[in-house]
């Protein structure tokens, strides 16, 4: 099988070979975005899992140090933001809204941090299959054009380069069935998590709102 592939490949024309290798080329890319972001997901779940612990386990938020030096994570970030916002507003008499504001732009940017990479890997899944359609376009049309002027042309003749054609579809295919399923498992986790992180923005909220009224 695999003396086959070789075999097809070096019967493709020039434009084939060299989308074969730019096909190659992304499916490295694809699984190194798929990987990475996989553990990236999983790391930062973990942080705001740890963290929602944390918080949870706090009498009073406001009270907290909103510098947080030894937390990390989005609901670290979107927390020292919120209440250092927060802080800073007490003196305006606009506290509360200036700590909405603050969440609104912190969970803006956690948001753009998770989205991350997707779309390389989104373009992959969707132009993975055109490109290796247009090799193959391209290399039975070259192929017919090459026998157009043969008297004795047969399907012998013929077929050498429409199965060198035919490769880069088969390596389109290849590079875009994993890539799909990969997106889409990381596309639901990602969606997952940003529905998650604008809960807890809005428990945040009325957590600080409910613990300052209270104060007052």
């Amino acid at each position: 099988m695999l003396a086959s592939i070789f075999t097809y490949y070096f019967q493709s024309n020039t434009a084939g070979q060299v989308i074969v290798w730019l096909l190659g080329f992304f499916s490295v890319g694809a699984w190194t975005v798929m990987v990475g972001k996989f553990f990236e997901l999983s790391r930062l779940k973990a942080a705001n899992h740890d963290f929602e612990n944390r918080l949870r386990a706090t009498d009073r938020v406001i009270g907290v140090d909103p510098g947080f030096k030894s937390a990390r994570g989005p609901y670290a970030e979107l927390s020292r933001q919120g209440l250092t916002a927060f802080h800073r507003g007490k003196q305006s008499g606009y506290a509360i809204s200036h700590m909405e504001n603050a969440l609104q732009r912190a969970v803006g940017q956690a948001i753009h941090k998770y989205e991350e990479k997707m779309i390389y890997l989104s373009s992959i899944v969707t132009g993975a299959p055109f490109m290796g359609l247009l090799g193959t376009v391209w290399g039975v049309m070259e192929a017919f054009g090459s026998i157009s002027g043969q008297s004795g042309a047969s399907i012998a003749t013929l077929a050498p380069g429409v199965s060198g054609a035919l490769l880069t579809t088969v390596a389109g295919l290849v590079v875009a069935i994993p890539s799909v399923f990969g997106y889409n498992y990381l596309l639901t986790q990602t969606k997952l998590m940003i529905t998650e992180l604008e809960n807890f923005a809005s428990n945040l909220a009325d957590r600080i709102e409910v613990e300052a009224g209270s104060k007052q």
